[in-house]
Parts: C-alpha cells; sequence; structure tokens
C-alpha cells in the first residue's frame, strides 16, 4: 500500500503531486477490510473518507450577506423540518 521512492520521483516526473502515508499492519489490515466490505480499492476508500472529513460542506446558495453568513455560522441540524400541517393551530392542538 506504501508507495516506494520510484512511485514519488514518477509523480514528480508527471507533475502530479501527492502524499506518501505509510500504515502499519494492523491500520492496513483494517482499511483493507472496510474497503472490501465498500466495494472500493483501498485508496478510493481513503481519498473518499478524506474528502468527506476534510472538504467542508457546500451550501446549495451561497449567503447574500454577512446576516447570512452569521445565520450559517451557528445553524446545527435539528433534524426532520415539520409540516406546515403540523405547525398550524390545529397541528399544535392535536
Amino acid at each position: 500500500m506504501a508507495m516506494g521512492r520510484s512511485d514519488n520521483f514518477l509523480k514528480q516526473q508527471v507533475g502530479v503531486s501527492g502524499v506518501t502515508i505509510v500504515l502499519g499492519p494492523e491500520l492496513e489490515t483494517r482499511l483493507a477490510s472496510l474497503a472490501l466490505a465498500s466495494g472500493t480499492t483501498p485508496e478510493e476508500f481513503v481519498l473518499e473518507v478524506l474528502r468527506q472529513r476534510i472538504i467542508p460542506k457546500v451550501f446549495l446558495h451561497e449567503p447574500r450577506d454577512e446576516f447570512e453568513r452569521n445565520l450559517r455560522a451557528v445553524a446545527t441540524p435539528c433534524g426532520v423540518s415539520l409540516s406546515n400541517e403540523a405547525l398550524s393551530s390545529e397541528g399544535l392542538y392535536d
């Protein structure tokens, strides 16, 4: 799984940057089993995990002003949203 010197040299030659991470045998075994369970290669699995953890979630709509930026900064996911009927005066007393 670890890349050797020739792999790094090849990447530098074709202008592709990369990071080499050396895994211990226990972590490598666990990674291989997780990747197999998800139906992908260990490399693809690690890339997807890193993307999910490092790259921030993109909003569908960019904030238009400082108020919207601040509002999104303090917002937290609260689960499901209620329907209009659930919030109506009849729905509140059922």
